[in-house]
Protein backbone atom coordinates (compact mmCIF):
# COMPACT_ATOMS: atom_id res chain seq x y z
CA UNK A 1 0.00 0.00 0.00
CA UNK A 2 1.38 3.37 -1.00
CA UNK A 3 2.09 5.60 1.95
CA UNK A 4 0.40 9.00 1.88
CA UNK A 5 2.51 12.10 1.56
CA UNK A 6 2.62 13.59 5.05
CA UNK A 7 4.79 15.56 7.44
CA UNK A 8 7.41 12.82 7.60
CA UNK A 9 7.89 12.71 3.80
CA UNK A 10 7.83 16.51 3.61
CA UNK A 11 10.57 16.72 6.24
CA UNK A 12 12.72 14.11 4.46
CA UNK A 13 12.36 15.80 1.07
CA UNK A 14 13.10 19.20 2.60
CA UNK A 15 16.29 17.94 4.23
CA UNK A 16 17.42 16.22 1.02
CA UNK A 17 16.75 19.35 -1.04
CA UNK A 18 18.66 21.54 1.43
CA UNK A 19 21.62 19.16 1.42
CA UNK A 20 21.57 19.10 -2.38
CA UNK A 21 21.54 22.89 -2.56
CA UNK A 22 24.39 23.08 -0.05
CA UNK A 23 26.47 21.07 -2.51
CA UNK A 24 25.26 22.65 -5.75
CA UNK A 25 25.37 26.35 -4.78
CA UNK A 26 29.13 26.45 -4.00
CA UNK A 27 29.82 24.52 -7.20
CA UNK A 28 27.73 26.95 -9.26
CA UNK A 29 29.64 29.81 -7.68
CA UNK A 30 32.97 28.23 -8.63
CA UNK A 31 31.83 27.74 -12.24
CA UNK A 32 30.61 31.35 -12.36
CA UNK A 33 33.94 32.62 -11.00
CA UNK A 34 35.81 30.71 -13.68
CA UNK A 35 33.65 32.28 -16.42
CA UNK A 36 33.68 35.86 -15.09
CA UNK A 37 36.10 38.69 -15.77
CA UNK A 38 38.90 39.37 -13.31
CA UNK A 39 37.44 42.82 -12.56
CA UNK A 40 34.07 41.32 -11.61
CA UNK A 41 35.74 38.71 -9.42
CA UNK A 42 37.93 41.30 -7.72
CA UNK A 43 34.86 43.47 -7.11
CA UNK A 44 33.05 40.53 -5.48
CA UNK A 45 30.18 40.87 -7.98
CA UNK A 46 29.95 37.19 -8.92
CA UNK A 47 27.20 35.05 -7.43
CA UNK A 48 25.53 32.10 -9.11
CA UNK A 49 25.81 33.56 -12.62
CA UNK A 50 28.90 34.73 -14.53
CA UNK A 51 29.51 38.48 -14.82
CA UNK A 52 31.18 39.76 -18.01
CA UNK A 53 31.31 36.26 -19.48
CA UNK A 54 34.80 35.26 -20.60
CA UNK A 55 36.66 32.02 -21.30
CA UNK A 56 40.09 33.56 -20.61
CA UNK A 57 40.83 31.32 -17.63
CA UNK A 58 40.11 28.16 -19.61
CA UNK A 59 42.07 29.47 -22.58
CA UNK A 60 45.02 30.05 -20.25
CA UNK A 61 44.84 26.40 -19.16
CA UNK A 62 43.91 24.66 -22.41
CA UNK A 63 46.09 26.64 -24.86
CA UNK A 64 49.14 25.12 -23.26
CA UNK A 65 51.03 22.10 -24.59
CA UNK A 66 52.12 21.15 -21.08
CA UNK A 67 48.47 20.94 -20.03
CA UNK A 68 47.81 18.20 -22.58
CA UNK A 69 51.05 16.41 -21.76
CA UNK A 70 50.10 16.39 -18.07
CA UNK A 71 46.58 15.28 -19.00
CA UNK A 72 48.01 12.29 -20.88
CA UNK A 73 50.25 11.41 -17.92
CA UNK A 74 47.26 11.47 -15.58
CA UNK A 75 45.12 9.34 -17.91
CA UNK A 76 47.89 6.74 -18.21
CA UNK A 77 48.40 6.84 -14.46
CA UNK A 78 44.69 6.28 -13.78
CA UNK A 79 44.43 3.27 -16.11
CA UNK A 80 47.73 1.69 -15.03
CA UNK A 81 46.92 2.18 -11.34
CA UNK A 82 43.41 0.78 -11.83
CA UNK A 83 44.65 -2.40 -13.52
CA UNK A 84 47.42 -2.91 -10.95
CA UNK A 85 45.12 -2.14 -8.00
CA UNK A 86 42.40 -4.54 -9.16
CA UNK A 87 44.91 -7.35 -9.75
CA UNK A 88 46.55 -6.91 -6.35
CA UNK A 89 43.23 -6.46 -4.54
CA UNK A 90 41.61 -9.57 -5.99
CA UNK A 91 44.64 -11.85 -5.65
CA UNK A 92 45.16 -10.77 -2.04
CA UNK A 93 41.50 -10.67 -0.97
CA UNK A 94 40.68 -14.14 -2.31
CA UNK A 95 43.03 -16.18 -0.07
CA UNK A 96 42.34 -13.90 2.90
CA UNK A 97 38.61 -14.62 2.55
CA UNK A 98 39.26 -18.28 3.38
CA UNK A 99 39.17 -19.68 6.89
CA UNK A 100 42.32 -20.81 8.72
CA UNK A 101 41.39 -24.40 7.85
CA UNK A 102 42.17 -23.65 4.18
CA UNK A 103 44.75 -20.88 4.64
CA UNK A 104 46.78 -21.59 7.76
CA UNK A 105 48.81 -18.34 7.63
CA UNK A 106 45.71 -16.16 7.33
CA UNK A 107 46.09 -14.69 10.84
CA UNK A 108 49.69 -13.67 10.17
CA UNK A 109 48.88 -12.00 6.84
CA UNK A 110 45.87 -10.22 8.32
CA UNK A 111 48.06 -8.84 11.11
CA UNK A 112 50.58 -7.59 8.56
CA UNK A 113 48.06 -5.82 6.33
CA UNK A 114 46.20 -4.29 9.30
CA UNK A 115 49.50 -2.97 10.64
CA UNK A 116 50.31 -1.58 7.17
CA UNK A 117 46.90 0.10 7.05
CA UNK A 118 47.33 1.80 10.44
CA UNK A 119 51.01 2.71 10.11
CA UNK A 120 53.18 3.65 7.14
CA UNK A 121 56.85 4.32 6.65
CA UNK A 122 56.38 8.07 6.22
CA UNK A 123 57.15 10.48 3.44
CA UNK A 124 60.95 10.62 3.80
CA UNK A 125 61.58 6.82 3.91
CA UNK A 126 59.21 6.35 0.97
CA UNK A 127 61.01 9.05 -0.99
CA UNK A 128 64.39 7.45 -0.25
CA UNK A 129 63.13 4.08 -1.48
CA UNK A 130 61.78 5.62 -4.68
CA UNK A 131 65.06 7.48 -5.19
CA UNK A 132 67.23 4.40 -4.55
CA UNK A 133 65.12 2.45 -7.04
CA UNK A 134 65.84 5.13 -9.66
CA UNK A 135 62.20 6.10 -10.13
CA UNK A 136 62.49 9.86 -9.61
CA UNK A 137 60.87 11.56 -12.64
CA UNK A 138 59.38 8.21 -13.64
CA UNK A 139 55.66 7.59 -14.12
CA UNK A 140 56.03 4.44 -12.00
CA UNK A 141 56.81 6.52 -8.93
CA UNK A 142 53.19 7.70 -9.17
CA UNK A 143 51.79 4.17 -9.57
CA UNK A 144 53.77 1.59 -7.59
CA UNK A 145 53.63 3.16 -4.08
CA UNK A 146 49.84 2.79 -4.09
CA UNK A 147 49.73 -0.66 -5.69
CA UNK A 148 48.01 -2.35 -2.72
CA UNK A 149 45.22 -0.23 -1.16
CA UNK A 150 44.61 -2.10 2.09
CA UNK A 151 41.18 -0.61 2.74
CA UNK A 152 39.97 -1.83 -0.65
CA UNK A 153 41.47 -5.27 0.00
CA UNK A 154 39.45 -5.59 3.22
CA UNK A 155 36.29 -4.40 1.46
CA UNK A 156 36.60 -7.00 -1.32
CA UNK A 157 37.69 -9.69 1.15
CA UNK A 158 34.48 -9.19 3.14
CA UNK A 159 32.46 -9.36 -0.08
CA UNK A 160 34.20 -12.63 -1.04
CA UNK A 161 33.38 -14.07 2.39
CA UNK A 162 29.69 -13.52 1.61
CA UNK A 163 29.77 -15.65 -1.56
CA UNK A 164 27.79 -18.88 -0.92
CA UNK A 165 30.15 -21.75 -0.13
CA UNK A 166 27.91 -24.14 -2.04
CA UNK A 167 28.99 -22.51 -5.33
CA UNK A 168 32.65 -23.12 -4.59
CA UNK A 169 32.01 -26.69 -3.42
CA UNK A 170 30.09 -27.45 -6.62
CA UNK A 171 32.96 -26.05 -8.67
CA UNK A 172 35.47 -28.24 -6.77
CA UNK A 173 33.35 -31.32 -7.50
CA UNK A 174 33.33 -30.40 -11.19
CA UNK A 175 37.13 -30.30 -11.21
CA UNK A 176 37.68 -26.55 -11.13
CA UNK A 177 40.97 -25.22 -9.72
CA UNK A 178 41.28 -22.12 -7.48
CA UNK A 179 42.00 -19.85 -10.46
CA UNK A 180 38.87 -21.05 -12.28
CA UNK A 181 36.78 -20.54 -9.13
CA UNK A 182 38.14 -17.01 -8.68
CA UNK A 183 37.62 -15.93 -12.30
CA UNK A 184 34.37 -17.77 -13.08
CA UNK A 185 32.52 -17.43 -9.74
CA UNK A 186 33.96 -14.86 -7.34
CA UNK A 187 34.78 -12.03 -9.75
CA UNK A 188 31.44 -12.04 -11.65
CA UNK A 189 29.47 -12.15 -8.39
CA UNK A 190 31.61 -9.40 -6.83
CA UNK A 191 31.21 -6.76 -9.56
CA UNK A 192 29.57 -4.23 -7.15
CA UNK A 193 32.53 -4.32 -4.77
CA UNK A 194 35.04 -4.24 -7.64
CA UNK A 195 33.25 -1.25 -9.16
CA UNK A 196 33.42 0.47 -5.77
CA UNK A 197 37.15 -0.04 -5.31
CA UNK A 198 37.67 0.94 -8.96
CA UNK A 199 36.01 4.27 -8.22
CA UNK A 200 38.27 4.71 -5.19
CA UNK A 201 41.33 3.98 -7.34
CA UNK A 202 40.29 6.32 -10.16
CA UNK A 203 39.45 9.22 -7.85
CA UNK A 204 42.58 8.75 -5.75
CA UNK A 205 44.91 8.57 -8.75
CA UNK A 206 43.28 11.48 -10.56
CA UNK A 207 43.14 13.87 -7.59
CA UNK A 208 46.59 13.16 -6.16
CA UNK A 209 48.91 16.10 -6.78
CA UNK A 210 51.31 15.66 -3.86
CA UNK A 211 53.11 12.66 -5.38
CA UNK A 212 53.95 14.73 -8.44
CA UNK A 213 55.46 17.45 -6.27
CA UNK A 214 57.53 14.93 -4.32
CA UNK A 215 58.77 12.58 -7.04
CA UNK A 216 58.94 14.86 -10.08
CA UNK A 217 61.64 17.51 -10.43
CA UNK A 218 60.78 18.43 -14.03
CA UNK A 219 57.54 20.18 -14.86
CA UNK A 220 57.15 18.18 -18.07
CA UNK A 221 56.67 15.05 -15.93
CA UNK A 222 53.92 16.55 -13.76
CA UNK A 223 50.53 14.81 -13.70
CA UNK A 224 47.57 17.08 -14.41
CA UNK A 225 46.60 17.86 -10.81
CA UNK A 226 50.17 18.81 -9.93
CA UNK A 227 50.50 20.97 -13.02
CA UNK A 228 47.30 22.96 -12.56
CA UNK A 229 48.19 23.47 -8.91
CA UNK A 230 51.42 25.10 -10.08
CA UNK A 231 49.63 27.52 -12.41
CA UNK A 232 49.32 31.07 -11.15
CA UNK A 233 48.96 34.59 -12.49
CA UNK A 234 51.72 37.06 -11.77
CA UNK A 235 50.54 40.50 -12.93
CA UNK A 236 53.90 42.18 -12.33
CA UNK A 237 55.74 39.53 -14.35
CA UNK A 238 53.12 39.74 -17.09
CA UNK A 239 53.57 43.52 -17.40
CA UNK A 240 57.36 43.17 -17.30
CA UNK A 241 57.34 40.67 -20.16
CA UNK A 242 54.66 42.47 -22.16
CA UNK A 243 57.09 44.00 -24.68
CA UNK A 244 56.34 42.78 -28.15
CA UNK A 245 52.78 41.76 -27.29
CA UNK A 246 49.83 43.14 -29.13
CA UNK A 247 47.14 44.97 -27.19
CA UNK A 248 44.79 42.02 -27.69
CA UNK A 249 47.33 39.53 -26.27
CA UNK A 250 48.05 41.76 -23.28
CA UNK A 251 44.36 42.26 -22.61
CA UNK A 252 43.79 38.50 -22.79
CA UNK A 253 46.56 37.85 -20.26
CA UNK A 254 45.33 40.53 -17.86
CA UNK A 255 41.75 39.20 -18.09
CA UNK A 256 42.74 36.31 -15.83
CA UNK A 257 43.37 36.59 -12.11
CA UNK A 258 44.36 33.95 -9.57
CA UNK A 259 40.72 33.65 -8.49
CA UNK A 260 39.55 32.96 -12.05
CA UNK A 261 42.34 30.51 -12.65
CA UNK A 262 41.82 28.64 -9.38
CA UNK A 263 38.11 28.29 -10.10
CA UNK A 264 38.86 27.00 -13.59
CA UNK A 265 41.32 24.50 -12.10
CA UNK A 266 38.59 23.07 -9.88
CA UNK A 267 36.15 22.75 -12.78
CA UNK A 268 38.73 21.08 -15.04
CA UNK A 269 39.68 18.68 -12.24
CA UNK A 270 36.17 17.43 -11.51
CA UNK A 271 34.76 17.10 -15.06
CA UNK A 272 36.39 13.69 -15.82
CA UNK A 273 35.17 12.31 -12.49
CA UNK A 274 31.65 13.57 -13.17
CA UNK A 275 31.72 11.69 -16.47
CA UNK A 276 32.85 8.43 -14.84
CA UNK A 277 30.75 8.43 -11.68
CA UNK A 278 27.29 7.82 -13.30
CA UNK A 279 28.51 4.50 -14.75
CA UNK A 280 29.71 3.22 -11.33
CA UNK A 281 27.18 4.90 -9.03
CA UNK A 282 24.63 2.06 -9.18
CA UNK A 283 27.24 -0.33 -7.75
CA UNK A 284 28.74 2.08 -5.24
CA UNK A 285 26.33 1.93 -2.28
CA UNK A 286 25.70 -1.80 -2.69
CA UNK A 287 29.42 -2.55 -2.78
CA UNK A 288 30.13 -0.43 0.30
CA UNK A 289 27.29 -1.86 2.40
CA UNK A 290 27.75 -5.54 1.54
CA UNK A 291 31.54 -5.35 1.81
CA UNK A 292 31.50 -3.58 5.18
CA UNK A 293 29.05 -5.58 7.29
CA UNK A 294 31.02 -8.81 7.58
CA UNK A 295 34.13 -9.60 9.56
Amino acid sequence: MKEKFGIRQFTIYTIVILLTLSCLIPMLNVVSLSLSSSAAVAGNKVGLWPVDLTMAAYERIVNDTQFWRSFGISVFRVFASLILNLFMIVTLAYPLSKSKRFFHARGLFMSIILFAMLFNGGMIPTYLIIKNLGMINSIWSLILPGAVPIGSVILVMNFFRGVPKSLEESAWLDGANPWNILTKIYIPISLPSLATVSLFSIVGSWNDFMSGLIYMTKIENYPLMTYIQSLSVNIAETLQNSSGMSSEQLQSLLAVSDSNLNAAKIVVAIVPLLLIYPFLQKYFVHGIVVGAVKE
